[in-house]
């Protein structure tokens, strides 16, 4: 029977997301393992976190495209979780006697490893997103939890009034208790938007959780049922506000953005922290060149590339490759693309090992005036090879490999 000592707190990572506001950028990997900030992907902010916050057993929970995810995650080793009391495990769906199921929402991929949760004995479970960019000390929300005698502490950031109804709404009051939850409403009644950071203790959300399992009508799902159900049962239920950056990347446009704010001058989170590192599984590459005609501004570039021409703004990834006369602004060029001599890529997420042929354009917004805005963000898939020449609009997605006709 598997046992590992007594933890106060363990994490459970929700990480089996399609993710497919992504698009094309998910149709081979997981949400938690796209490639993001130069050097890592999203699910490597909430394990640092769990790092960085003294949780040293961590469950992922995986499903949808697992295969990268995780090879990527391995043993743990680059998050300090390759343990022998505790760690890190993948947990994905499995044969149960002489049936198996899917996880069917959020709530019952926690209820399907409880024997993984139980064997830790925690006082108290850590529930987190895979696919979130932010730095918070865990710890802290635990302190918080167990001075107010919270049954669950739901972490909380301040959005905009005229945004919250994109998310899950806490209405609270004075004490911060938690009296109302409104999943996405038209007109919300507050601005504190949650996080989708849930601590809960343990012996409380094992009851729960078995009696969701027991209805036939639900849909398994923390914010849909387990949350309502707890505030309609009188449980203590707490907020805790979160004041750092955060942001969801789940679609193009805000994965998009929150690479740009690691380029501000004033960059909203850090890397780097030597306090609160992110860390990363890291290829071993040779060191980056940079070509005598080479002209670089405000941008990332990480090992491995060879950069001969112009680029400014931009996030680029491991081994990529930027021919002479090639022109890249204000995009995401992730592991292995090449662009070409000539090519020009603006406001474009180039996905990886893909290539921009000879003299193509990218993100061709046609002489548009986007005065105070931006074109929208045109992404090119995996393994994909545009033709000589090629104009591909403003916007478009590209999922197969095209020759000379605008996309």
């Amino acid at each position: 029977m598997l046992q590992i000592r007594k933890k106060q707190m363990i994490a459970m990572i929700l990480a089996g997301g399609q993710g497919s506001r992504l698009g094309i950028l998910t149709q081979k990997i997981a949400k938690p393992a796209v490639p993001f900030g130069g050097k890592y992907r999203i699910i490597d902010f909430t394990l640092s976190n769990c790092t960085n916050s003294g949780i040293d057993t961590v469950g992922v929970l995986t499903q949808y495209m697992p295969l990268e995810l995780n090879a990527y995650i391995g043993n743990g080793q680059p998050w300090d979780l390759d343990r022998q009391n505790g760690g890190i495990s993948i947990l994905q769906p499995y044969v149960k006697g002489k049936k198996g199921e899917w996880y069917t929402g959020t709530a019952n991929s926690i209820y399907q490893n409880m024997h993984f949760i139980e064997a830790s004995n925690p006082d108290y479970v850590l529930i987190l997103s895979g696919d979130h960019v932010y730095k918070m000390n865990y710890d802290l929300m635990l302190e918080h939890h167990k001075a107010k005698g919270a049954d669950c502490t739901i972490s909380v950031i301040e959005v905009p009034i005229e945004e919250a109804s994109r998310f899950g709404v806490m209405n609270c009051d004075e004490s911060e208790r938690i009296y109302e939850f409104e999943e996405k409403p038209e007109h919300p009644k507050s601005n504190l938007a949650s996080m989708g950071v849930y601590i809960f203790t343990w012996s409380k959300l094992r009851d729960y959780l078995i009696k969701d399992e027991e209805d036939p009508e639900s849909d398994n799902d923390f914010g849909k049922n387990i949350i309502p159900a707890m505030i309609k049962g009188g449980e203590n239920m707490f907020a805790y506000k979160f004041a750092g950056y955060w942001k969801d990347v789940g679609t193009i446009e805000s994965l998009w953005e929150a690479n740009m704010d690691l380029l501000d001058p004033d960059m909203p989170i850090s890397l780097y922290d030597p306090p609160w590192k992110i860390y990363s599984k890291n290829p071993v590459k040779p060191p980056q060149y940079i070509g005598k005609e080479a002209d670089i501004k405000n941008s990332l570039i990480t090992e491995g590339c060879v950069i001969e021409g112009t680029v400014t703004k931009s996030i680029i990834f491991q081994s990529v490759k930027i021919g002479k006369g090639a022109f890249v602004s204000n995009s995401i060029i992730m592991p292995g693309a090449e662009i070409k001599e000539g090519a020009v890529v603006e406001y474009t997420i180039v996905g990886e090992e893909s290539i921009i042929e000879k003299d193509v354009t990218t993100g061709e917004y046609g002489g548009i005036d986007y005065s105070g805005s931006r074109p929208p963000i045109t992404v090119i898939g995996q393994e994909i090879r545009r033709g000589e020449g090629a104009v591909i609009c403003s916007g478009a997605m590209i999922d197969k490999d095209i020759e000379r006709e605008e996309a």
